[in-house]
């Protein structure tokens, strides 16, 4: 691991609401593993999921202002949600690469943004950055016996030409991490399926139909719980579970880490969701 890591951070709207527990676990898992988040002031909306869809000129504008305000840091920017790290990084690939995009950006905002410093995933950055052999020093409370299953939805690792860190139709990431805090990881079909949280309010009926398809496959590989990093995907996959059938957890992967690393808050953080995990940790002894 390097002497000194250090990011400008993007919370974004949902880790600052609905999903909280994924804000305060990320914070308290970077601060253990020696990573500093210096958070971008005054930062706004990135326009994920609808901005991008209704004007590309807002689209980047609304990532370029918080891009511009990352690069005053002089820091790589680092951000946990997969729909803003793939609204950032197609922002910081158009200035890349279309001439006149960061004049246009520049013109919207008023902000000079030269595309100096990366954006960087958080599942990326601890991975690649921190590595196993320092998360496996870190694990006080092994999560043994406990199996799961990694989902990595839509935006996380695709398009692949934009975000790149892991396999696009295959990702190991985020199970590399979760297997390295003694949990057994379950292979499975589902990782990169779409839950199809952008249409849970628009066509509730097909959102339905894939959040329990992705259930379904979780269950035929014997997983208790579904690990994810996308907030948006959480929820869809919390809130649509069948109430007939037994509920699967719906865990972020630095809530795991937290409690694997004694966290002192890690409890708490999993206090917040609406099917709770503690009845399934409790049963495993943690």
């Amino acid at each position: 691991m390097k002497e000194t890591l250090k990011f400008a951070y993007f919370p974004g709207c949902s880790l600052e609401s609905t999903a909280s527990e994924y804000d305060l676990s990320v914070r308290a898992v970077s601060d253990r593993l020696g990573i500093e988040l210096v958070e971008i002031p005054d930062w706004n909306c990135c326009g994920a999921s609808a901005g991008h869809s209704t004007n590309q000129r807002l689209a980047h504008a609304l990532t370029g202002r918080n891009l511009a305000l990352a690069e005053q840091t002089k820091l790589d920017m680092m951000v946990a949600c997969p729909a803003c790290y793939l609204r950032f990084r197609t922002t910081y690939r158009a200035v890349k690469e279309e001439p006149g995009k960061q004049n246009e950006i520049e013109k919207y905002t008023g902000m000079s943004y030269r595309a100096t410093y990366r954006i960087r995933h958080i599942l990326d950055v601890i991975y690649n950055e921190v590595g196993l052999d320092v998360i496996e020093k870190q694990v006080f409370h092994p999560l043994k016996h406990l199996k799961v299953v990694c989902y990595y939805g839509c935006y996380l690792v695709r398009p692949p030409k934009v975000v790149a860190f892991d396999d696009p139709e295959h990702p190991q990431i985020m199970d590399k991490v979760v297997a390295a805090l003694g949990v057994e990881v379950k292979d499975w079909s589902g990782k990169v399926d779409c839950c199809a949280g952008s249409l849970s309010l628009s066509k509730k009926t097909i959102a339905s139909k894939l959040v329990s398809d992705i259930l379904e496959n979780a269950r035929k590989v014997g997983a208790e719980a579904i690990v994810t990093a996308c907030p948006l995907c959480q929820s869809n996959l919390e809130t649509r579970q069948d109430s007939t059938r037994d509920k699967l957890p719906i865990i972020y992967f630095t809530e795991f880490m937290g409690l694997a690393m004694g966290l002192p808050d890690a409890r708490l953080w999993m206090k917040k969701h609406l099917i709770p995990p503690l009845n399934l940790l409790t049963s495993h002894g943690f």
